[in-house]
């Protein structure tokens, strides 16, 4: 049995999506972001980061969303969530969350969490204004030459699919135009109609 600990609106979502796609026994864990749950000494016994998610395994504790994605399918060969006999396909699999992990979610994270990278409130506020353009240009590269079609790797559903819809999940947000995004909005729509999305949603009451 796992364990995820997750805040709504979060990329913990992501591996919630992966469990139930995968048809993993698993319960969930609320941290409580408005009460600073995140950092108390009982969830900090749990996750150092003071972030989520977070997944309890009978090895251990897990961290970072691409590592939970990749350990869920690796998990879970029979859901066929990753390209596991290709090990190529795999690492592309990898640079895909990768690319949102580093690249799209630090410019998402410059518009409520400047404290992480500067001290003085005028760069806040310029960070902020950034993220519409930073987020936007993320998303365009992936709408251009990352999103094959229907599916992140083409025909076949993977871990990518839940990762970049919970992001996507965001962009509004951002002050993100997703009439310029039509084949990321598409995606975020078909993905809606899962099932699997739809009980993880349930659960985290989103």
């Amino acid at each position: 049995m796992f364990k995820l600990y997750y805040a709504p609106g979060t990329c913990a979502l992501a591996s919630h999506i992966a469990l139930a796609e995968a048809g993993a026994p698993y319960t969930t864990e609320k941290v409580d972001f408005k009460t600073n749950q995140q950092n108390s000494p009982e969830y900090l016994g749990i996750n150092p980061k003071g972030r989520v998610p977070s997944l309890v395994t009978d090895r251990g504790i897990l961290t970072e969303t691409p590592a939970m994605l990749a350990f869920i399918a690796q998990s879970f060969p029979q859901a066929k969530l990753a390209p596991l006999d290709d090990a190529f396909a795999f690492a592309q699999a990898q640079a895909f969350n990768s690319y949102l992990c580093s690249t799209v979610h630090v410019a998402h994270a410059h518009k409520g969490r400047g404290y992480r990278w500067a001290t003085d409130e005028a760069s806040f506020a310029d960070m902020k204004r950034m993220v519409p353009k930073s987020v936007g240009a993320s998303f365009a590269l992936i709408e251009r030459k990352m999103l094959r079609g229907p599916w992140v790797m083409g025909e076949t559903y993977t871990i990518c699919d839940p990762y970049l819809f919970t992001i996507a999940q965001w962009l509004e947000g951002d002050s993100v135009d997703l009439a310029a995004l039509p084949k990321v909005a598409d995606h975020r729509k078909r993905m809606s109609e899962r099932p699997a999305v739809r009980k993880a949603l349930a659960e985290q009451q989103v």
